[in-house]
This record gives structure tokens, C-alpha cells and sequence, in this order.
């Protein structure tokens, strides 16, 4: 797909292309028959590029509520934040009049920024720019969009008054993830030039970021996951920045900071409660923040399964009941649990080489009580935690 072919979309003869392809509710691997079948009725093309944006129109819809109406590249929906997440993010661009969204590919972050502020996008591809004006017009957002390269900015933006900005780099170097932040297109070290001019910048990067590539930046992290699945880091700037680190959890919204440094928990040997934290807990360093909260202890300073004797409530981690836990030793485990009549498995690890899947093969259960199975490391030595099914 290229602009002029997706120019040729937005027509009345386009868009009735576009309704029909969409009406035959399209997947991928169901491209051939019906690019024959279009391409039947319909200018090649045309019919071509229809189908393509019926088909990620309908892979879409786990993202985007909206995702009937909008545009995407393959390879913009596949790096688009949902609109869950986007929507949060925007809401700490609520005090500004203006938002410049760098890097705004097809415009998915912009359209939620303008629920806020005027939005003025910026991308150097002109087909995502294409997309981007109509997901705006689609939506009817106050957003317009400027194809330029990040490296030179178009504007000046030191005169814009109320002014801040998103960016959001490439991660991805010849359809491969990139994990240094120097890596990404253009680089992290790019905002170096931005701040100066508009400290209130928030930066969208890899959940798996290496703290040393960031060590001579003065920032907020904040990691956010969608239900239990982290999704995203921010680096917030300037006004934007509020804290050090923060954890989010959405839907819910619960959201959890700290400022100094974790508190000092103390080990023990499993009891009648085992916590898991949300992984952006984990990755924003917050496991004893939690572990401080409901009165918990650890297994092992390196391991993020908290226990206690008393069950309290967080949001920030998932709990089971513990019945018993043992050293590993398959045959003793298996013998173990084919005496309680256990069949179900769910098995969850930390720190043990054994895949769950080859764990529950070689148990071989034929039983009909659920378990759930934590293998883990106590004082470096191997254990299993049996617990009851999630405690909600």
C-alpha cells in the first residue's frame, strides 16, 4: 500500500470497496479468495488495499473500541498501544493546550491525546500521515499531522506556550526489536536537544530497559500493564515527572510510587498465603514496597513470590492458598499428589529450569482436584509449593 492507493480509498468509490470487502468479515490467511473475489468487481488495486484495511480493521478490535473507523499499516497496529493504555497515558497531558506527538506513526496516541489538548503529529513516513488525518477526521479529534523528520524539527517550538510533547521512537531494526536505547530511530539521547525547549516530555520505551542506559537522564519511569500483561514503560520529564518509579495496573487504574529506597524484608519459609505481584510491580521494583503493605514476607531476596499467614487484600498481587510445600523430587511430588486424587494443573515458576509443560507431562495425572504448583527456590535449593486455585 502506498499513498497515492490509499488516496483512492477515502473516495465514495473507495469507501464502498472498503464496505464491501469489510462486510465478508476478512482474515489473513483468507486473503487470496477474497482479493479474487474483489478484484472481480472491483479495480485491482483498489480492491487490494480495501481488503488490507478490512482485515486489520477486524484484527484491531482487541485494541481499539473504534477500529471499524480507522487506518492502520500492518506494521503500525502491531506497534499501536491499545486504546486502554493510551487513553491513561493521555490523561497527564490534561494541564497542557498543545501536545506534539513525535513519532505519531497512524495517529493512535494522538487520538486520545485530543481528548485533552490540540495535537500536532509528526511522522516521517507519508502513509502513516495519510492514515493519521483520517483517523483524526474519522473521530472528529482536534489533531492535524506534519510529515518532517524528528531530527529537524518544523517547528519552534520554544515560542508555543502550554506546550508538551510525546515521543515515541522506533523499537524495531529490520522487523527485529531493539533493546538498547541508543538503538531506536531516532535515539533516546535525541531528546537531549528537546528538553531545553520543552521539558514536558514523556517518552514511551522497552518494559525491558536496561536502568543503565538512563543514568544520565533526571526522569519518572512508570510501567503499565492490561490486565496482568505488562505492556509499556514511560519516561515522564520535567512538569510530567511526579515521583521516581511508578507502577500502574489498568483497568483498575491502581496505581503505586516510591521515592527512596525499598524497604528491607524479611525471608521465610512459605505459609498460608503465596502473593504474586503484577509484572509492573516487578519491573518498577516495588515487590517489597507490596511486600511492606500486606505485612508479607520473601522466599529469597532475588525471588518475587511473597507469603504470609494472613490473607490482605492488594491489587497489586495475585494470591493462593498454600497447602503444603516440599523439596522437588518428581516420583515423591507425583506420588503426592496421585494420593489427593489431583488431576488440573497450573504450574508457575521462578528462578527453576523445568518447563510447566514438561513438568505436567511427566506427573502424568488422572485425577479430578485442581491444583496449582509453584516451582521455586529456596536457600538456592529447588522446592514445590502446592496451593489451591486463585483465592479472588
Amino acid at each position: 500500500m502506498d499513498p497515492i492507493n490509499f488516496s483512492a480509498l477515502l473516495t465514495p468509490k473507495g469507501q464502498a470497496v472498503l464496505e464491501v470487502a469489510s462486510a465478508l468479515k476478512p482474515f489473513e490467511k483468507d486473503f487470496l479468495s477474497h482479493f479474487q473475489f474483489l478484484s472481480k468487481k472491483f479495480p485491482k488495486e483498489l480492491a487490494r488495499t480495501a481488503l488490507s484495511i478490512a482485515i486489520l480493521r477486524f484484527e484491531a478490535e482487541k485494541k481499539f473500541p473504534q477500529a471499524g473507523e480507522l487506518y492502520f499499516t500492518r506494521e503500525a497496529l502491531e506497534q499501536a498501544t491499545s486504546w486502554e493504555v493510551a487513553s491513561y497515558r493521555a490523561k497527564r497531558y490534561a494541564p497542557f493546550k498543545q501536545v506534539l506527538d513525535l513519532g505519531c506513526s497512524v495517529g493512535s496516541d494522538s487520538l486520545t491525546m485530543a481528548e485533552h489538548a490540540k495535537v500536532t503529529g509528526i511522522d516521517l513516513d507519508p502513509l502513516r500521515i495519510a492514515m493519521a488525518n483520517a483517523n483524526a477526521n474519522a473521530l472528529n479529534a482536534p489533531a492535524n499531522f506534519i510529515q518532517a523528520d524528528l531530527h529537524h524539527l518544523p517547528l519552534d517550538i520554544s515560542k508555543i506556550a502550554k506546550t508538551a510533547a510525546f515521543f515515541d521512537p522506533a523499537r524495531r531494526k529490520n522487523y527485529r526489536r531493539v533493546f538498547n536505547v541508543e538503538d531506536y530511530n531516532p535515539p533516546l539521547s535525541i531528546i537531549k536537544g528537546w528538553l531545553p525547549k520543552i521539558p514536558a516530555l514523556g517518552v514511551k520505551i522497552a518494559p525491558g530497559v536496561n536502568y543503565d542506559q538512563l543514568r544520565e537522564y533526571d526522569y519518572e519511569i512508570e510501567f503499565i500493564s492490561l490486565k496482568g500483561e505488562l505492556k509499556e514503560a514511560v519516561l515522564w520529564f520535567g512538569p510530567l515527572k511526579l515521583t521516581q518509579r511508578r507502577a500502574t495496573l489498568l483497568p483498575s487504574g491502581h496505581s503505586l510510587t516510591s521515592e527512596g529506597p525499598p524497604p528491607e524484608i524479611p525471608l521465610s519459609n512459605p505459609k498460608t498465603y503465596i502473593f504474586e505481584p503484577d509484572p509492573a510491580i516487578l519491573r518498577a521494583g516495588l515487590v517489597t514496597t507490596v511486600a511492606s503493605q500486606i505485612n508479607a514476607e520473601m522466599l529469597d531476596p532475588e525471588i518475587a513470590y511473597l507469603t504470609a499467614d494472613k490473607l490482605t487484600e492488594t491489587p497489586f498481587a495475585r494470591v493462593w492458598e498454600v497447602e503444603d510445600w516440599l523439596p522437588f523430587n518428581l516420583k515423591k511430588l507425583r506420588a503426592y499428589l496421585r494420593e489427593r486424587n489431583v488431576g488440573p494443573l497450573t504450574v508457575k515458576k521462578r528462578r527453576s529450569p523445568i518447563l510447566p509443560e514438561d513438568l505436567i507431562k511427566d506427573l502424568n495425572l488422572k485425577g479430578d482436584v485442581e491444583k496449582v504448583l509453584f516451582l521455586t527456590k529456596i536457600e538456592e535449593k529447588p522446592i514445590v509449593i502446592v496451593a489451591k486455585p486463585e483465592h479472588k
